[in-house]
């Protein structure tokens, strides 16, 4: 026998209804869902050159006539690494 789901009544659904502080609260952060959602489609929608790189760019140079084992952040020299010619 399989078990039947409970549906309840239409005075039942109101007996248990939340409070009115829990049901506006509801409310904002479901208009804050939707809002967020919004946002995150457009910023999808841009051009990847639109959107700000946050990740700093870090490069090596060992090349003929740089300075071996430069260490470079955001193109700015920030220190040498000894002894290393290849990473």
């Amino acid at each position: 026998m399989s078990p039947r789901l409970a549906v309840p009544s239409p005075s039942a659904a109101h007996a248990h209804r939340a409070p009115l502080p829990a049901r506006a609260a509801a409310r904002v952060l479901l208009a804050a869902s939707h809002a967020l959602d919004r946002v995150a489609s457009r910023l999808v929608a841009l051009p990847h050159a639109a959107a700000p790189s946050v990740l700093p760019s870090l490069e090596f140079h060992a090349e003929a006539g740089a300075p071996e084992g430069a260490l470079y952040l955001d193109g700015e020299l920030v220190g040498y690494v000894p002894g290393v010619t290849r990473l």
